[in-house]
């Protein structure tokens, strides 16, 4: 099992002749990945390393059975390409691009809600990957193997630290979130899956300073998650007042401080680590490893 993304998922590449859509579609299909179609406007007709490309998304899924779509698209046109996968009723959009301004995020994000029928991942976010069996965006694939702990990041580059942390143990699947302001998929939504998929046994919550994010998911937890939960905070060490990486990551007096996210997930259970190492660790304690 896994959540939202498996061995059935067919991926197609928004994208996909650019020089990033067509590197990480190499790095997907030597995952294992099944990538069935590219979608680059006018450029139907047209192959990727035997994959088809089509003009649009309702064509590709049409003629495919594409399910997820991964979006390697600029700035400027990202926006009209979720949109036009909101459109087709693609199940699954995993947005990989940063750089997309909040007012379009905040756009195609409710376009997207109001359809109702497409999860979005990110923006500004490494992808999903169910190891052995499926990996939709940029997450290496060699670095883990597939195992009962589900996994949820703001963070690309501390997603790959714990999946490599744990990989003898391994992971169900590991959802990169993306840190801009507002995202298609949240801590609480990834929690509620894992919660509910029969072969994930604990839960890795990787949050950072900004906001509340960290805060309502401590109240979830409490609520409705019975899994153990163990989380890291990044930004223990930041300034007050200063603006870090992510465009999320602001800290305003005492709120979305690293220590206040800390004491509302313990408050609910939630061992919190003080760096990502001491965080696998109370995870291995865990699952015995």
């Amino acid at each position: 099992m896994a959540i939202w993304l498996d061995s059935n998922s067919k991926i197609l590449v928004q994208g996909m002749t650019g020089s990033e859509g067509t590197k990480h579609t190499r790095r997907m299909v030597a995952s294992g990945a099944q990538v069935v179609a590219g979608v680059t406007p006018g450029k139907a007709g047209q192959e990727v390393d035997g994959i088809p490309v089509f003009n649009d998304v309702a064509s590709a899924m049409a003629q495919t059975g594409a399910n997820v779509s991964v979006v390697f698209v600029p700035p400027k046109f990202a926006k009209g390409a979720v949109e036009e996968a909101v459109d087709a009723s693609i199940p699954l959009c995993v947005v990989i691009t940063e750089g997309i301004p909040v007012h379009d995020t905040a756009q195609f994000f409710q376009y997207a809600q109001n359809a109702g029928s497409t999860r979005m991942i990110g923006p500004n976010c490494p992808g999903i990957i169910s190891p052995g069996q499926s990996n939709a965006g940029i997450i290496p694939a060699d670095i883990t193997r597939p195992g009962r702990i589900g996994l949820v990041s703001k963070s690309g580059t501390l997603t790959y630290q714990m999946m490599y942390e744990l990989r003898d143990i391994g992971f169900s699947t590991c959802v990169g979130i993306g840190g801009d302001p507002i995202i298609g998929t949240t801590h609480i939504d990834c929690l509620a899956a894992f919660q509910e998929d029969p072969e994930t046994d604990a839960i890795v919550m990787i949050g950072e300073i900004g906001g509340d994010a960290e805060e309502r998911a401590a109240a979830f937890i409490a609520d409705n998650v019975t899994k153990p939960v163990v989380g890291y905070v990044a930004g223990f060490t930041a300034p007050e007042g200063k603006t870090m990486g992510h465009a999320g990551a602001i800290v305003s007096g005492s709120a979305g401080t690293a220590a206040a996210k800390q004491e509302a997930l313990e408050a609910v259970g939630v061992k919190v680590g003080r760096t990502p190492s001491a965080t696998a660790r109370l995870m291995r304690e865990i699952m015995g490893g």
